[in-house]
């Protein structure tokens, strides 16, 4: 194939593009207090709630991880978005009420009020880190790659300074409005152009017959990346046996639900935005909405990476000038399933639709880093800046937050190349989460249900996972313990959560009981269910979330059921 290229007319439409979501971040930002910086003022209104959460999940990073797995026949990689839905539902019951209730700022000041400062200060640093190494990294590298295709003259760190910088441009001076309200519109420029991608790559293939067809005939004679597959049904089916490299069902069942878990219920970066919400009502509905949001992430994200399989297999990509991990050049797809979402772009988009939609992967990409930069820096300012210099008023809080987001764009900058190392973005994204993930969920959980649970067990089970984690990547490079090298990364993580509810368990157990007020305001109780249940009966049943929460798991089961 020859070497990407942009037409006028698409060249035109991305700067276009670039010029206005920058020009309408600054318009929306709300910046008088620390209140409306970090958090829009709580008044967000549920739909934008909704779609400001999925914005933020449904990154570019996302895009390039899921088009790329699929095209290797991880077709299944979907598990994680609908697996998303049932647990939006598990947060909206139990844990949102008590987010919102307590006016906190971050998930770090909430552990704080359940434990105490230990935990807090653990968990902030651990969540920032996070967002520099997973979240902010990804999104910049993802950029990376697909500018570089455009523009291979121009160095790697040039284009991520410069990707880092456009992304900062609004959400240092306007916070988490600019940032939400940009959302709004790249989550639509989003969907639609991931439709438009859908609908030119089924054409290609003949429809969903062609592919089915297709991918029989590939698995028949052992063309597929995993030759194990043996036909179609096997490639799109969403429950793998236990020799499976990417996910089995034991890891579906065990480990992603954890990883999900953190990610919707306690990271700073997601639930910020529900913190934003007007009351517990708009919290509830918004995080409903973006769980039926999740699930046609089958049809118009994961799917058109399958469709590549039948096309793009054998394509010679020596032309692009992409570069391999290691050194080298990519020849072809199987080499650098990275490639895979823009492959799909230059070859099956005309001029024009080809600028829209290449305007919104990168929307995606600044969707996803200005959301991290707000919340890392949420974090910097009011776990950190506010305990050292408590006499600091509302708005030199908010020149603090500004300060700290541009020293992550800086580190994240740095960062970003590193992730060509790993095998696949995705890998990536998961391997990291799954270290980070089980002691913050175990704490989480424990915390909720528990009332024996006390800081001791919090911060003794949070350092526990910290010394497996190193532990776990030193014996990974010199074969220390090959029981633990050998595990699939999501079978280590559901071992990890529980070797850390039992430390917790052992450590609350063996130190004295938490103070009472911390057992009665932060932990779940039947009674609560029971106050609530009055509180609902009011309420039209298109406004009940426990109805709407039924609904979304019933389509959840369908739309998953259709690949069973």
């Amino acid at each position: 194939m020859e070497a990407f290229k942009l037409s006028t007319l698409d060249i035109s439409i991305m700067l276009l593009y670039a010029l206005f979501i920058i020009g309408y971040g600054l318009y929306h930002a709300k910046r008088n207090s620390s209140e409306e910086y970090f958090l829009a003022g709580r008044n967000m209104i549920w739909p934008i709630v909704g779609i400001s959460l999925f914005a933020a999940n449904i990154s570019s990073s996302t895009l390039v991880g899921l088009a790329g797995d699929a095209f290797k026949t991880n077709t299944h990689v979907y598990n994680y978005e609908w697996l998303a839905s049932v647990i939006l539902v598990f947060f909206a019951i139990f844990f949102l009420p008590f987010y919102l209730r307590s006016k906190v700022y971050t998930m770090p000041e909430f552990l704080e009020r359940r434990y105490d400062s230990r935990s807090r200060y653990y968990f902030s640093f651990i969540t920032i880190v996070g967002n520099v190494l997973i979240d902010t990294a990804a999104g910049l590298y993802v950029g990376n790659i697909v500018l570089k295709l455009m523009f291979p003259d121009l160095e790697s760190w040039v284009i991520i300074v410069i990707l880092a910088f456009a992304a900062a441009a609004y959400t240092i001076p306007g916070g988490l409005n600019s940032v939400i309200q940009t959302e709004v519109i790249q989550a639509i420029l989003l969907i639609f152009g991931s439709i438009l991608l859908t609908y030119y790559a089924f054409s290609q293939v003949g429809g969903w017959g062609g592919m089915i067809a297709g991918l029989n005939e590939m698995a028949a004679n052992k063309q597929l990346m995993n030759p194990k597959l043996e036909n179609a049904r096997e490639v799109l089916s969403m429950f793998r046996p236990l020799d499976d490299e990417f996910m089995s069902w034991r890891g579906l069942l065990l480990g992603a639900p954890i990883l999900g878990f953190y990610f919707w219920a306690n990271n700073q970066f997601m639930v910020q935005r529900v913190l934003g919400a007007k009351d517990l009502n708009h919290g509830r509905w918004g995080a409903l909405f973006a769980g039926f949001l999740k699930l046609p992430v089958v049809f118009i994200m994961v799917l058109p990476g399958t469709c590549a399989i039948l096309m793009f297999s054998d394509l010679d990509l020596t032309a692009i000038n992409y570069a391999l991990p290691g050194g080298g050049i990519c020849t072809n797809l199987k080499d650098c399933p990275n490639a895979t979402y823009p492959v799909l772009l230059f070859q099956l988009l005309p001029p024009g639709v080809l600028g829209l939609v290449l305007a919104g992967l990168l929307a995606a990409m600044m969707s996803s880093v200005s959301a991290t930069f707000n919340s890392a820096s949420t974090l910097i300012t009011m776990d950190f800046v506010t305990k050292l210099r408590p006499d600091l008023t509302s708005k030199q809080l908010v020149r603090v937050g500004q300060i700290a987001t541009l020293v992550l764009v800086v580190l994240a900058s740095a960062w970003a190349p590193q992730i060509e190392r790993a095998a696949s973005l995705w890998e990536y994204l998961q391997v990291v989460l799954g270290y980070i993930a089980p002691p913050v969920a175990a704490t989480f959980i424990l915390g909720l249900f528990w009332k024996r649970a006390n800081s001791s067990g919090s911060i003794v089970s949070l350092l526990f996972g910290l010394v497996f984690a190193i532990f776990a990547l030193i014996s990974g490079q010199y074969g220390l313990l090959p029981f633990i090298d050998d595990m699939h990364f999501l079978d280590r993580t559901f071992l990890l959560f529980v070797l850390c509810i039992i430390v917790n368990v052992g450590a609350s157990l063996a130190t004295a009981p938490p103070p009472a007020e911390q057992v009665r305001d932060y932990t779940w109780s039947r009674q609560m269910l029971k106050d609530e249940t009055v509180e609902l009966k009011g309420l039209p049943w298109y406004q009940n979330y426990r109805i709407l929460s039924v609904i979304l798991i019933i389509v959840t089961i369908l739309v998953v059921g259709m690949f069973a």
